[in-house]
């Protein structure tokens, strides 16, 4: 199964599924994904909650960490920095990249880039991913 196919299936009926994410490319040096803004992901009416910007970012990132780690250890967030830049308006999609800074043996740190279909940049995401190994 491929990659973007088999973190779908993993993440099948939880958040990730409910956001709309679609993980479109799968590597242990990138993650891509995009998402549909609809009514349902706003705040303010027509732009998209930056909560909603800041979990796209982060699902990328923690599939990124999962393609890196050793096998039998798990991840979690422990440290998330958003800045944002422009707003991401309803009808749109939204696009994120997700690149590794850093993959040492008990941290990850990731870079998500999430942009329109221009490239405008809409916020840009850097998270530290803890490497939790069954000692």
């Amino acid at each position: 199964m491929p990659l973007p196919d088999r973190l779908a299936y993993l993440t099948s009926g939880m958040f990730p599924e409910l956001l709309g994410l679609r993980v479109t490319e799968a590597l242990p040096d990138r993650i891509r994904g995009e998402l549909d803004v609809t009514g349902g992901h706003c705040t303010v009416p027509g732009r998209c909650h930056g909560g909603v910007l800041m979990a796209f970012a982060d699902t990328l990132g923690a599939a990124g960490t999962i393609l890196n780690l050793p096998e039998g250890a798990g991840t979690s967030t422990i440290e998330s920095k958003t800045n944002f830049f422009a707003m991401a308006p309803v009808g749109q999609t939204i696009y994120g990249e997700s690149t590794p800074l850093h993959r040492g043996r008990t941290t990850q740190v990731w870079q998500t880039r999430v942009t329109l279909k221009d490239g405008k940049l809409v916020a840009l995401v850097i998270q530290t991913q803890i490497v939790m190994t069954g000692k």
